[in-house]
C-alpha cells in the first residue's frame, strides 16, 4: 500500500488560504498599486504622490494652518512643511503669518496653484471613473462604504499612536 503524500500546493497551505483572504494583504495590494498608478499620473502635472492630497485640503482664497493640514492629511506637521517647501518651491502655495498669532504659520494657494489643483481634481476623477466602472453598479454602494469604514478605523487608530 503506497503512501499518498499531502499536497505541498502553496494555494492550499493555510497560510496561503489566511494570506488570500487577509484585508491586510488586500489593503496594502490595493494601496501600492493606487499609489503607483496615481504617481503616473501626477507625473503628467509634475506633481508626486501627497502633493495632490495637500492642494486638494487648501480651498483657493482660504488660509489654513500647518497644524489644521497635518491634522486632515494624517501625517506630523513636518511633513507636511517638507511638502510645502517643495511646494513653494513650484509657486503652488505661499505661508503666510497667522492674521491674530503670528507664530502660527498659515498656508494659501497662488494662482498657479488655484490651477494645479483643478488639474488634480480631473485626474483623481478619471482614476475614480476608471475604478467606478470595472465594478458593478450594484455593489459600488457596499464597496464604498467597506471601504470608508476601514479607512476610518485605520485613522482613528493611528491617531491615538502619533
Amino acid at each position: 500500500m503506497s503512501q499518498t503524500q499531502p499536497s505541498t500546493s502553496a494555494a492550499s497551505s493555510p497560510a496561503a488560504q489566511v494570506e488570500d483572504g487577509s484585508m491586510v494583504q488586500h489593503l496594502l495590494s490595493i494601496s501600492k498599486s493606487t499609489r503607483a498608478f496615481l504617481s503616473l499620473l501626477l507625473m503628467e502635472i509634475d506633481l508626486h504622490p501627497g502633493q495632490d492630497q495637500l492642494l486638494a485640503r487648501v480651498e483657493p482664497g482660504v488660509p489654513v494652518s500647518v497644524s489644521a493640514l497635518a491634522d486632515q492629511l494624517s501625517v506630523r506637521p513636518s511633513t507636511v512643511s517638507k511638502m510645502l517647501d517643495r511646494l513653494m518651491e513650484k509657486n503652488l502655495v505661499e505661508r503666510t503669518a497667522h492674521s491674530h498669532d503670528a507664530r502660527r504659520t498659515m498656508v494659501m494657494l497662488t494662482p498657479a496653484g488655484e490651477t494645479v489643483r483643478g488639474r488634480v481634481n480631473a485626474l483623481w476623477e478619471k482614476l475614480e471613473g476608471d475604478l467606478a466602472s470595472a465594478v458593478a453598479p450594484g455593489r459600488r454602494d457596499d464597496l464604498l462604504t467597506a471601504l470608508r469604514e476601514a479607512d476610518e478605523l485605520l485613522t482613528a487608530k493611528l491617531r491615538r499612536l502619533r
